[in-house]
């Protein structure tokens, strides 16, 4: 599977790192491909690398403003024009998508994602990794948005929120497996 991971590439403490490098060992191990931002810092290195270890590709989508700070040992790197471009160049090459701790950034990704999806342009998994409760405001709005019919499908149709990056993986499997 191309799994995409929307991510900071910001440098993060521990309670971040590890279990980002726990997720990107399962998906190596997995034998599935990264998909993500192509940028070898912070986090974005941290589950690129951990994923390479554990034997999986990396398919990187940068932006030109960022492309001195793509990974240069990826399997494909491709340079988007600008962020519209690298996030539907995201789309395009995953089948399931992963949202990690992150900033406006993974936020903007996250929200078009579901966006999208919630227009039927596409029907892939997503999970959020809910790392050391990082979303959990984000959740509980979209329980909000839910409860008060703002969204026209259930929450559980739109995302999975995920306390641990095996959770995460078998979710996603387990959509694509039934497809």
């Amino acid at each position: 599977m191309n799994i995409c991971v929307f991510l900071s590439a910001a440098d993060l403490d521990e309670r971040y790192t590890v279990p980002a490098r726990d997720f990107a060992t399962l998906l190596g191990k997995a034998g599935h491909t990264l998909v993500w931002g192509g940028s070898d810092t912070g986090l974005m290195k941290v589950v690129a690398d951990g994923v390479q270890e554990a034997g999986g590709r990396l398919v990187g989508v940068s932006v030109d403003f960022l492309a001195h700070k793509a990974r240069p040992d990826a399997d494909e790197m491709v340079v988007a024009g600008d962020l519209a471009e690298r996030k539907a160049l995201l789309l395009a090459k995953s089948d399931a998508i992963v949202v990690m701790a992150g900033g406006t950034g993974t936020l903007d990704e996250a929200t078009e994602i579901l966006e999208l999806k919630k227009h039927g342009k596409h029907s892939k998994p997503v999970a959020f990794l809910n790392t050391a409760g990082f979303y959990d405001g984000l959740k509980a709005q979209f329980q909000r948005m839910e409860s008060e019919g703002f969204l026209p499908l259930p929450l559980a149709a739109l995302a999975l929120f995920a306390d641990d990056g095996q959770t995460a993986l078998a979710h996603l499997e387990a959509e694509i497996a039934s497809r």
